[in-house]
């Protein structure tokens, strides 16, 4: 299996269990997004708590010339830890929501 093929089914296996969490309130729904055509992968939460609609990403996952990017991460466990507790070297993930300039100083790639 090549490394593409690999942490597409980490990260695919990550969105799912992330996506099994189901919030303590509201009505809200968790979709698991995964387009591995695309290298796209996303936690989504779905639906009202009370009169406030609900509708947004919990996590945003892409794999971009064999690195994956942390395109977003609202959660209490973070994504990266657990990308490299399941093999995917620190060299091979950048966290994209930090700007540019500032990867640097993570213990991550830079791009």
């Amino acid at each position: 299996m090549d490394k593409r093929e690999r942490y597409r089914l980490i990260v695919s296996r990550l969105i799912e269990e992330y996506a099994s969490y189901k919030p303590s309130h509201g009505q809200i729904e968790t979709e698991a997004i995964v387009d591995r055509v695309k290298d796209h992968y996303e936690v989504m939460h779905v639906g009202w708590d009370g009169s406030r609609r609900i509708h947004g990403s919990v996590v945003h996952i892409d794999i971009i010339d064999d690195k994956v990017w942390i395109q977003y991460d609202g959660t209490s466990r973070p994504v990266a830890d657990e990308l490299v507790a399941e093999g995917i070297p620190r060299e091979d993930i950048v966290l994209g929501f930090h700007p540019a300039e500032v990867r640097q100083y993570t213990d991550f790639a830079v791009n």
